[in-house]
C-alpha cells in the first residue's frame, strides 16, 4: 500500500469525550442541580421550571423511531459531526462550513447502466417522492444518535438509470473543493472521499438519498445538499455530499478501507460482537444520555438486513 494512504489513527483526543460535548442543562440535571424541575412543573403548573439561558426550544413534534427512542434534538444533530473534508473537530464542523456553497448541484450516475443520467438537486427534490425516515445512525467511535430524515430510496435513483447485468457494486464520490472545504488540504487522506455498497445493499428499501433533516433542507454540516444514508452500517458508509454515482463490477476502493484496512472493513455493518482492535463496539453512547446501552447487531435493523449476508463470516468480513 502507498506510504501516502498508510492507516492514521484517531487519536482518541480527536474523539470529543461526551462530558465536554454534553450541554449545561444536561449535565445541572445529571448532577441533581435541576432536581425534577420538569415534575414540579407538572403538579404544580403555577411553579415555573428552571431555565437556563441560552437553551434552545424543544422540535415542535417529538419524533421517535421504531423501537420508541426519541430523536436527538435539531441542535445535537447539526453540532456534533464527523467531517473530515473540514475538520476531525466534531464541534467546529458546523461554523466551518456556514460558507460552503452547496447551490447548484449535480449529481452524476453512470457506469454499468443503460440510461446515465445527471441530475439537478432541484431535478432530484421533484422527480422523487420525499419522505421521512427516523433512523439510528452508529458512529464506529462507538456513540449514537436518533435522527429523523427526509429524502428518497436509493434504489428508486438506480431503478431509472437501468443497471446492466454486469453491474455488481455501487461506487459513490463526494465533493472536491479544497479551496472551500480545508480538511482536503491534508495529505493523509485519498480526496475526493469514496464509498462503495454491494449492488443488493444500495437496492435495499432502508437505503436512502437524504436532502434534509427534521423537515429542513440538508445542512451544509450534515452533508448538503444530499447524502447516502445506511443505517445498519457505521456513520462513515454515509457519504456527504454526494456527486458521483456510478455502477461498477469490481468492490470498489473507499477511504477509510484505504487508509485502515485491518480497522474499517468494506462492509462496516455495525456488529457488537466484532470489536474495533482499538475499543469494543459491545455498547454505545446515545448523544443526551448519560449511560451506554447495548449495541444491537446490524443496529437494530436485522429483520431487514440479515438475510443479504446469510452464510458469510461477519468476523472476517467487517
Amino acid at each position: 500500500m502507498n506510504d501516502k494512504f498508510r492507516s492514521v489513527p484517531v487519536k482518541s483526543s480527536e474523539i470529543t469525550p461526551y462530558s465536554q460535548y454534553i450541554s449545561r442543562r444536561e449535565f445541572l440535571k445529571a448532577a441533581g442541580i435541576l432536581s425534577g424541575s420538569a415534575l414540579l412543573a407538572a403538579c404544580a403548573p403555577k411553579v415555573a421550571a428552571t431555565v437556563m439561558p441560552g437553551d434552545e426550544a424543544p422540535p415542535a413534534e417529538v419524533k421517535f423511531d421504531e423501537l420508541g427512542d426519541p430523536s436527538n434534538t435539531f441542535e445535537d444533530i447539526t453540532n456534533y459531526n464527523n467531517y473530515y473534508e473540514f475538520t476531525t473537530n466534531k464541534e467546529a464542523v458546523a461554523p466551518l462550513s456556514e460558507d460552503f456553497n452547496a447551490n447548484p448541484w449535480t449529481v452524476e450516475v453512470y457506469g454499468l447502466v443503460r440510461q446515465p443520467k445527471t441530475y439537478g438537486i432541484e431535478d432530484l427534490l421533484s422527480k422523487f417522492t420525499q419522505e421521512e425516515r427516523i433512523y439510528r445512525l452508529r458512529c464506529v467511535e462507538a456513540w449514537s444518535m436518533v435522527i429523523p430524515w427526509s429524502g428518497f430510496t436509493l434504489s428508486s435513483i438506480l431503478n431509472e438509470v437501468a443497471p446492466t447485468s454486469k453491474a455488481k457494486y455501487v461506487r459513490f464520490e463526494s465533493v472536491y473543493r479544497p479551496e472551500e472545504l480545508p480538511g482536503q488540504s491534508s495529505p493523509f487522506y485519498p480526496w475526493p472521499y469514496q464509498e462503495g455498497l454491494r449492488l443488493d445493499e444500495a437496492m435495499n428499501d432502508l437505503t436512502i438519498l437524504a436532502t434534509g433533516l427534521y423537515g429542513k433542507p440538508m445542512p451544509n454540516q450534515n452533508g448538503a445538499p444530499i447524502r447516502l444514508v445506511v443505517p445498519w452500517k457505521y456513520g462513515f458508509k454515509s457519504i456527504k455530499a454526494v456527486t458521483k454515482i456510478e455502477l461498477v463490477e469490481e468492490q470498489p476502493s473507499t477511504l477509510w478501507n484505504s487508509v485502515g484496512s485491518t480497522e474499517y472493513g468494506f462492509y462496516s455493518n455495525v456488529n457488537p460482537e466484532r470489536p474495533h482492535p482499538r475499543w469494543s463496539q459491545a455498547s454505545e453512547r446515545r448523544i443526551g444520555e448519560l449511560k451506554r446501552r447495548p449495541t444491537l447487531m446490524f443496529n437494530g435493523y436485522a429483520d431487514q438486513v440479515a438475510g443479504m449476508y446469510a452464510g458469510m463470516d461477519l468476523i472476517e468480513n467487517y
